[in-house]
This record gives C-alpha cells, sequence and structure tokens, in this order.
C-alpha cells in the first residue's frame, strides 16, 4: 500500500502572483545583468548598467547621429550620460525606458547593426536604480522624466534651446548594490575600448578626454606589456577589423568585439579568427607548420559588425550568431575569406615583416620539438595525477561548464601548505570552490623556458588543474585566487606564483583571472553583555548564523590597523584580540566568512606602463646585490606591538 504523504504548504490561487515589469527585474536582477556586486569587479553589475546606457549613445554614433558623448561620475556613486545624438522619440519616452520589450531597434533599418537588440537594457538600469533621470532633447523640446527604483514621479515637457539628444542620469539602488562604487580603472578601460571601435568618437569622462585615430591598432598598442616583434597589421572591411602581430610571450592573446560589444569570452567570430589567421599564414609559407607553433605569441584583436547578433547572456560576454545576418553568409566563411584576402596580400606587400613572422614561428616550433619528450611525460603523469590528483580538491560547477549559469562563481584557490589548505577546504563552497595545495615555495621560473612547466611536477599538475595548456577556451575556473599568509613567506610565494602566471600564461592576468585572497590580520570580539549599542549587535547577529548567534561574543575581523582601532571603539571595553599570523591557524568555521559571498580579492591587473620584462628581471633576476642594497636602502622595521598596546 502506498503512505498517502500531504504536502506540507498549501498551493493556491493566491500563490499566483503577477510582477510588472520593474518588479519582475528587481526580483530577478540576475536575470538581466548578471552579478550584482560592489564595484569591486569588472563583471559587476553596476558596470553593466553603465554599459547599456552607454550602448544607447554608442547606437546612436554608428547612425552618423552625434560625435561625442559625456560621462560623468560623481563621487563615484551617481552616473551622468549625455549624447548628441537624435534623442529618444518623446512621445514613447516612458515605454522605452520602463517597459519591457519596448524599443526602437527591431527595426533593422533604423538599427542595421547594433548592440542592444532585446528592449531591456535601459529598463533594468531604471528599475534597479534608487533614481533615474532621461530626458529627450528634440527639434526645441525637452521631455524629462523621473523615477524612483523604477516608479515614474514626474513628467515634465518644456522648452528648450540645447542640442537634440539624450541625458540619463542614475544612482544604483544601494540596497541591491550593498556598498558599491565604480573603479575609475574599469569605467576608463570600458570607455577606451569604445573609442578603438568607433574611430571618429570623443568620449569626454570627468572632463578628461579620450579617442583613438588608429582603432584597433591603438589598442594593442595600449595594452601590450612586452614589444612586437614586427609593426602591428591593421586592416579593415565593411564589417570587420582586425590587428595583430607576435610578441616573444607565451600564449595566444585575443581582444574580440561585437557592434562595440566587449566578448570577453570569445564566441564564433573569435573562434574563426584563430582558425583562419593560422591557416592563411600556414598557406602563405608553404611548409606544414602547427596552428600552435603559428599562433604562439600572437597578441590580436578583432572586431565585427553582425545584423541581429545573438549572444549566449543578457551580458552579451560571448557571441553565439553563426551568420553575419540571418539567412546570409556565415560568419566563419566571411571572417576567413577577409582574413586569407587581406593578410596573404599583406605578407606578400610586407616581405620584411614576413621573414620576422616566419623567424618567430620556426623558434616557436624548434622549443616545442626540443621539449615533445618531456611534455608527452607530462601529460600522461598528469593525466594519472587526475584521476586522483592529492593536491587538487576539486569542485563540481567549472568556468568551461557552457550551460551552467552558476559557471561565472567557479574559482580554485591555490594555497601553501596542509594546515591552510585544509581549513579552506573544509569551509569552501563544494559546487564552486577548489583547492590546489602548494607543498612549500614553488620555483622562481623567471628566465626560464616552457620546458619547465612540464619537468616541474607542481606547475605540471597546476596547469593541468587550470585546463590551460591549450590556451584560456578550456579555463576551468574563472578566479584564479591565490591564498597565503600575510609574511614575508606568503608574500615570496605569491610573487613566484605570479612570476609563473606572467611568464608562461600572461593572458589569465591579462583577462582578470588571477586574484589575491585578503584574509583578516586580526579578530577582536567582546562579550555582548559588555556592549551598550544595541546597534553593534544587530548589525552583528545579521551576518551570523547557527552556533554564533547563540554566542557569548559579538566578532570583528579586521583587514588592516584602521579596522582594528574602530572595532575597539565600537566593541569596547577591554576586547579579546587576536592576531593571525598564518591561515592554518583560522579555524575551518570561521574560513567560512573570508571565502563566503563577501570575499575581499583584489585583482592582480597588468598595464603597458607596468614594464612587466624590467620588474620580473629586477624582483625575480639574479641581480642579488643590486636587490639586496635596494631593501637595506629602504627598510623600514616596524616591531610587533605589546600586548597590552593591542587591548
Amino acid at each position: 500500500m502506498e503512505e498517502n504523504i500531504q504536502p506540507t504548504v498549501q498551493y493556491t490561487d493566491d500563490n499566483i502572483r503577477h510582477l510588472s515589469d520593474m518588479e519582475h527585474v528587481r526580483t530577478r536582477p540576475g536575470m538581466y545583468i548578471g552579478r550584482l556586486g560592489d564595484g569591486q569587479l569588472p563583471e559587476d553589475g553596476i558596470y553593466v548598467l553603465l554599459k547599456e546606457v552607454i550602448d544607447n549613445s554608442i547606437d546612436e554614433f554608428k547612425m552618423n547621429a552625434g560625435k561625442r558623448i559625456e560621462v560623468d561620475i560623481d563621487d563615484r556613486l551617481r552616473v551622468s550620460v549625455r549624447d548628441y545624438g537624435r534623442g529618444i522619440p518623446q512621445g514613447k519616452l516612458v515605454e522605452a525606458v520602463s517597459v519591457l520589450n519596448t524599443g526602437g531597434k527591431y527595426d533593422s533599418k533604423a538599427f542595421k547593426k547594433s548592440v542592444g537588440l532585446n528592449g531591456v537594457g535601459v529598463k533594468a538600469v531604471n528599475a534597479l536604480s534608487a533614481h533615474f533621470e532621461v530626458k529627450s532633447y528634440r527639434d526645441g523640446k525637452v521631455r524629462a522624466l523621473k523615477f524612483e527604483r523604477g516608479n515614474l514621479t514626474s513628467d515634465i515637457t518644456e522648452d528648450s534651446a540645447d542640442e537634440n539628444g539624450t541625458y540619463i542620469f542614475f544612482e544604483p539602488d544601494p540596497t541591491l548594490f550593498v556598498g558599491y562604487s565604480f573603479h575609475d580603472d574599469f569605467v576608463e578601460t570600458m570607455l577606451r575600448n569604445y573609442t578603438y571601435l568607433n574611430s571618429g568618437l570623443t568620449i569626454m569622462y570627468n572632463g578628461r578626454r579620450i579617442l583613438s585615430r588608429n582603432g584597433l591598432a591603438d589598442l594593442l598598442t595600449d595594452t601590450m606589456t612586452t614589444d612586437p616583434l614586427y609593426p602591428i597589421i591593421h586592416v579593415k572591411g565593411e564589417d570587420i577589423e582586425i590587428a595583430f602581430t607576435h610578441t616573444n610571450q607565451y600564449g595566444e592573446e585575443y581582444h574580440s568585439f561585437v557592434n562595440g560589444q566587449h566578448t570577453t569570452q570569445g564566441g564564433t567570430h573569435q573562434s574563426a579568427f584563430k582558425e583562419h589567421i593560422a591557416r592563411t599564414i600556414k598557406e602563405f609559407f608553404g611548409k606544414n607548420y602547427e596552428f600552435t607553433d603559428i599562433r604562439n605569441g600572437l597578441v590580436a584583436a578583432v572586431a565585427l559588425n553582425v545584423e541581429e547578433p545573438m549572444f549566449e547572456s543578457q551580458t552579451k560576454i560571448k557571441l553565439g550568431s553563426l551568420q553575419m545576418a540571418p539567412g546570409g553568409e556565415s560568419i566563419n566563411k566571411y571572417v576567413g575569406d577577409f582574413v586569407k584576402l587581406e593578410v596573404d596580400n599583406f605578407l606578400h606587400i610586407h616581405a620584411d615583416v614576413a621573414e620576422v613572422m616566419q623567424q618567430k614561428i620556426t623558434e616557436s616550433e624548434r622549443e616545442r620539438k626540443a621539449m615533445a619528450g618531456v611534455t608527452k611525460l607530462a601529460r600522461e603523469r598528469a593525466k594519472k595525477a587526475n584521476l586522483h590528483n592529492r593536491k587538487l580538491r576539486d569542485c563540481r560547477i567549472h568556468y568551461s561548464d557552457a550551460k551552467n549559469d552558476r559557471k561565472e562563481e567557479s574559482s580554485i584557490f591555490i594555497t601553501e601548505g596542509d594546515s591552510a589548505s585544509g581549513s579552506i577546504t573544509k569551509s569552501r563552497d563544494v559546487n564552486t570552490q577548489a583547492v590546489f595545495s602548494l607543498r612549500g615555495k614553488p620555483l622562481n621560473s623567471y628566465g626560464l623556458t616552457k620546458k619547465v612547466v612540464y619537468e616541474n611536477e607542481e606547475f605540471n599538475l597546476l596547469q593541468a588543474a587550470l585546463d590551460i595548456e591549450d590556451g584560456l577556451d578550456t579555463l576551468r575556473y574563472n578566479k584564479v585566487i591565490v591564498a597565503t599568509d600575510a609574511d614575508v613567506d606568503g608574500m615570496h610565494i605569491r610573487l613566484l606564483i605570479i612570476t609563473f602566471f606572467l611568464q608562461f600564461f600572461p593572458d589569465l592576468i591579462k583577462k582578470g583571472h588571477v586574484y589575491v585572497l585578503q584574509t583578516p590580520l586580526f579578530r577582536v570580539r567582546n562579550r555582548r553583555t559588555k556592549i551598550k549599542d544595541k546597534k553593534v549587535v544587530t548589525d552583528a547577529d545579521a551576518r551570523l548564523t547557527g552556533k554564533e548567534k547563540k554566542s557569548d561574543f559579538i566578532t570583528r575581523y579586521c583587514y588592516s590597523e584602521d579596522e582594528r582601532q574602530q572595532a575597539i571603539r565600537n566593541l569596547g571595553p577591554d576586547p579579546e584580540i587576536t592576531r593571525f599570523k598564518g591561515l592554518g591557524e583560522i579555524s575551518p568555521e570561521e574560513f567560512a566568512h573570508f571565502i563566503g559571498p563577501e570575499m575581499r580579492l583584489e585583482q592582480v591587473t597588468l598595464h603597458k606602463t607596468d614594464q612587466v620584462q624590467k620588474l620580473l628581471e629586477y624582483y625575480m633576476g639574479k641581480n642579488t646585490m643590486e636587490r639586496q642594497n635596494f631593501i637595506i636602502d629602504n627598510l623600514v622595521v616596524e616591531e610587533d606591538l605589546p600586548d597590552e598596546d593591542l587591548a
């Protein structure tokens, strides 16, 4: 007999709800902008909001309406964008900024090759902003609307002598984007990308002028951290632009765009370029070169204009389209034909460039063959280790899982020693967080060839865990997090790991995948009975669960001396203070706070001005006496505070 089990919760008509457009965006923001975040990472939602607004202004520029865009961010919190295009049609202004699936870009005659085709972008900005304003200037009139969290509060139309165009102001809702702020570096990178792709466009950012005269060639010049082996090859077509050169760095590096959108995860256009650039060069030289040898050291950018592009998500970071337009020529063929014609012609005309290129390919081939035996043994060893890799405690969801909604959360912690890795392993999220444990200090790889990646067991297992031997297309973790102690040894290990990535996998850092975990230096806690301020107790309880809510103590974790002093003021008198000297000293229960949703990460970034090779040579090279003298001359001795001062 089947047991008759009654549902514990009633399911009635009252459970069926209809949400307005604005309510739906606020209830399910992840569907529209991906993650929320606080602005510490370039993929955080506030930058998606900014991009959605600017995309509309860029589309106006592409329609030859307005060559200047003004972007101002006040106090890193409030954004205004003014373009000088045609202005949103005033009769439909409310619908254009607050009703989903409404827009002027469904008609390909008005916007042939646009980024924002789904009628969602600026509506999401409106819904997710505490304050949102839009003004449409058209033919001597301005219609101005104001919204509060997606709700219309003001609608005024009046005469205006201002130029035609659109003005949008928004302030992200701090209840959704908790503690957010816009970071200047991320914003400027975004705006520079727009100018690289739109020659003739001027963007004024907080009074600073940003423009590009040479398109994608400027992008490569501004972002390369190693010198090119030959002048950048830069060619344009009606709907395509490419630029590339070779450098002495290992691996391949690509910047790809569709209709002005930076497709950070590539897509069909990038795959087509990679295939056909290698095939064209191989056929030009008439030799049986391997594609990997041809592309080793290649730094390239490709931009494509596609009618009605299909992206793999609303955030539009990977192109899924197979055709240039519905029913039209395939993207693979279009890119292939262009690359074949233009690059082949260029190499025939510029024999000096072809000679340097062939020399680089030959060197890559020679090095690959020299370490073929080592590589084969290392791959066999890594394959066996992958079945039971004692270094790796893997997670269930990976960045390379194409259809998993949580793949962006996938991360791996690189730790030193068993004690630190043990604490992280016990407190991590097994779905999205993996742990790779180092034996101790890894080898200093500066100045060594890639052969060491295969000869050194630890490096080889790390490469296999990340799955980046053949490039970032198969990268298994979105965030590669170096988690070491905040002491001299920990700093040294951190530097050795970053040197390894810079030396052999620089694109891993350039694409923003490498981070350093910030862990607290102090724990400050006090008994609840000693704390008179109820707000302190309430705020702390909001972040605690289970046993901690029942604890007699209120605890603050401090990442700096300033935070420690503030915690003492909040939790006094006579708080108990613990100074953490290593990750292994932190219990798994406590570690859960530091690698959870409020995890503090510092992204490792690269800029052309960093002069990477000179920095590595100085700090990781063999100039021992020069470096020693520098340390002696700049040494600052800080004594540990006595116990009574800590209190």
